[in-house]
C-alpha cells in the first residue's frame, strides 16, 4: 500500500461499507457510484478498488488487471447510463493545482446535457 495514502478519505470508508452510496456498477478492480453533488443531469465516479492517491500513482503502480477492469468498468457504465449517443466528459483532478479534493484516484463522468466549453 502507498505510504501516503489516507485510509479515512471517503471513498475509503465507501470501499469499506463504513458510508453508503448509490451504486451504479462495480467489478473485481471498481466501483461506480452517483456523486451526491452532481455538476450535471448524469454524475458518475469511479474510483479504483486498492489505495492510489490520484491517476499518476495509479497508472505507475496498478497491476494490468487492475487497469483493464478499471477502464472495461467506465465503458460499462458509459453504455448503462447511455451516454454513447451524445457524449460525455471525463475528468480526473489531480493533486493541489488540479483541485483534487479526495486523495483516492477517481474519475467524474459528466454528461445528459451539453456540458460547454471547459476552458475558454
Amino acid at each position: 500500500m502507498n505510504k501516503l495514502y489516507d485510509e479515512n478519505n471517503v471513498f475509503s470508508k465507501i470501499l469499506r461499507s463504513e458510508i453508503p452510496c448509490n451504486k451504479i456498477l462495480e467489478n473485481e478492480c471498481a466501483l461506480s457510484f452517483s456523486d451526491i453533488n452532481p455538476q450535471a443531469p448524469i454524475h458518475i465516479l469511479i474510483i479504483p478498488k486498492n489505495p492510489y492517491i490520484n491517476f499518476y500513482d495509479f497508472s505507475k503502480n496498478a497491476s494490468i488487471k487492475e487497469v483493464e477492469l478499471f477502464w472495461k468498468l467506465v465503458n460499462d457504465v458509459i453504455e448503462q447510463v447511455n451516454l454513447t449517443t451524445n457524449g460525455f466528459r471525463i475528468i480526473s483532478n489531480c493533486g493541489h493545482d488540479g483541485n483534487q479534493d479526495v486523495p483516492h484516484f477517481h474519475l467524474h463522468l459528466l454528461g445528459g446535457k451539453n456540458l460547454g466549453r471547459m476552458i475558454n
